[in-house]
């Protein structure tokens, strides 16, 4: 391996793998034509995504460069080392020195960063192996994470250190009523009532409820529009596996009614083009145009967790960190009392695994095998 500097960028890489052959650059238009490819790859992975690989390769960069074993540059990210991208993975497992955030590298700013980290968990980790693997594949590289170093690694890892999945908190009938009960009845009133109904009953991802326009093709950025009908609200979303159609029934009351609540924030804020979810003025008496980011949901949800009391027993710390926007979709999935189907369906699971991951003790015990096996 050959000593270089390596690159430290916070963006992804995906443009840099479009490039022209030196023969036909410099035209206008092909290098338009380049900007506009550049855009689409960028979008073929969600602006979360890639902002967390984005992060994953800076961070992994960092640690190379923190590492002084080869001359004066630290180890060499390109191309792909498995023995390297082995020690990273157990660095990060043991806790030294890869996760310090510290501007310095060296072995001098690496020997002052030794007691200022923490062990990551498996996941973590494994998002961060995932995401070098698609900066590599950026690049043209492919990174084989079955290749012997890289793999018993991380085997070992998990035998060493997995725990089971941290599950958030299933919002069940009681609670999210509980929550919109808090709300008060002004514009933004309205709008929160109606974003976390439609949330709930859609089973929408938070990125999902923020993303709706009113019509098809209203802006750029949309993620999918809404049409109301006379027995619901029909979402069409350009979710993360794919487009679908989510089926939102009315509600067996006005005060519970996801649609009743969409319908009355679209009409006293006056939006029928362009995104549903926008933010207000500070006095609450105008939508403004700027769509809300999905982290107002994150927000909202446990804001209204806090309000309504859900969970006191627990200090409050403990019983918010229990409840993110995945807590919407964890209570359809566990309240709904009809067919597993139907709620694949409206989750937009490719498999009822996933489909029963979300559900929070509803099937525990169905089937009883102690008594079909005789005992």
């Amino acid at each position: 391996m050959t000593s270089a500097q390596p690159e430290e960028d916070s963006g992804t890489a995906s443009g840099e793998a479009l490039t022209l052959p030196s023969f036909v650059a410099g035209s206008g238009a092909l290098d338009r034509l380049v900007d506009t490819a550049r855009d689409y790859a960028k979008a073929s992975t969600a602006e979360n995504t890639n902002r967390a690989y984005a992060a994953d390769w800076k961070h992994f960069t960092r640690w190379c460069r923190m590492k002084g074993w080869y001359d004066q540059g630290g180890a060499d990210p390109l191309p792909p080392s498995p023995e390297m991208i082995a020690l990273y993975l157990a660095d990060l497992a043991a806790g030294s020195s890869a996760s310090s955030s510290q501007s310095g590298f060296g072995p001098q700013s690496a020997s002052r960063s030794q007691s200022a980290s923490r062990p990551l968990s498996v996941s973590t980790i494994e998002r961060r192996l995932s995401g070098l693997a698609w900066n590599y594949a950026q690049r043209g590289i492919t990174l084989d994470r079955k290749e012997r170093h890289i793999a018993s690694v991380l085997a070992g890892i998990k035998r060493r250190h997995a725990r089971p999945p941290v599950q958030k908190e299933a919002i069940l009938p009681e609670d999210i009523l509980a929550m919109v009960a808090t709300l008060p009845h002004d514009l933004r009133g309205l709008r929160d009532r109606a974003m976390l109904l439609l949330g709930y009953a859609g089973g929408l991802r938070r990125s999902e409820i923020v993303s709706l326009d009113c019509g098809k093709d209203d802006t750029p950025d949309s993620g999918g529009w809404i049409e109301i009908l006379e027995k619901g609200a029909l979402l069409t979303l350009n979710a993360k596996t794919g487009w679908r159609e989510v089926e939102i029934g009315r509600g067996s009351s006005d005060q519970t009614c996801p649609v009743q609540a969409l319908s009355q924030w679209l009409h006293f804020a006056k939006i029928d083009f362009g995104p549903v979810f926008v933010s207000t003025s500070r006095d609450g008496t105008r939508a403004l145009d700027r769509r809300l980011s999905d982290k107002h949901v994150a927000r909202l949800i446990k804001r209204t967790v806090r309000a309504a009391g859900l969970r006191s027993e627990l200090p409050e710390k403990e019983r918010l960190a229990l409840f993110s926007g995945h807590s919407l979709r964890a209570g359809l999935a566990s309240s709904a009392e009809v067919d597993e189907r139907y709620v694949q369906k409206q989750l937009g699971h490719a498999s009822a695994e996933m489909t029963r991951r979300y559900q929070r003790r509803r099937d525990r015990f169905r089937v009883n095998l102690t008594k079909a096996a005789g005992l």
